[in-house]
């Protein structure tokens, strides 16, 4: 989606990209998710220039949410240790903290991509408990039975061969 890293919309993006995850049933991946984005879209806001325009995407392929922002500044952000003191400076290190991974890769002449991946979970689907009863066949012992006149005894069904071995119709 493609915005103003505006205070107002971070919030709207934050809301958006929580509902999409879970659609996908990720509940797990949101409080992460969405701080990541907070933070990344917070740097637009604050560093970005010629402009606050950006895009953000969220993906899921195989067993990754890889989440990125590009903006239209090509600098590129840079980890810092931030003071103690200071009220800012911590985004990128949260980001850090909070994800499997995380970088940024120039977009073209004029811009960059910044993303962060999370480990996605699959979402636990607790099974019907189920009780699985067998009882072994009982075998009766074998008895000569008393046979009819094509050697049949009567009202008791004569068990199957066992498969005899496949035989090749080819000679050899």
């Amino acid at each position: 989606m493609e915005l103003q890293a505006l205070p107002s919309r971070i919030g709207q993006v934050r809301r958006i990209v929580s509902a999409q995850l879970r659609y996908w049933h990720l509940d797990p991946l949101i409080d992460r998710a969405s701080l990541g984005v907070t933070e990344l879209l917070t740097n637009v806001h604050r560093h970005a220039q010629p402009d606050k325009l950006c895009t953000v995407e969220i993906e899921v392929l195989l067993d990754r949410l890889t989440v990125s922002v590009h903006d239209h500044d090509p600098r590129i952000p840079e980890l810092r240790d931030a003071d103690p003191t200071a009220t800012c400076g911590r985004g990128l290190a949260m980001v850090a903290a909070v994800s499997e991974s995380w970088g940024v890769r120039p977009d073209g002449e004029s811009g960059k991509v910044v993303w962060f991946t999370l480990p996605t979970v699959a979402p636990v689907v607790a099974a019907p408990e189920t009780r699985l009863v067998t009882a072994a066949p009982t075998r009766q012992p074998f008895e000569e039975p008393l046979c009819d006149d094509k050697g049949y005894k009567p009202g008791v069904h004569r068990r199957r061969p066992e498969h005899a071995p496949a035989r090749s119709a080819v000679a050899g």
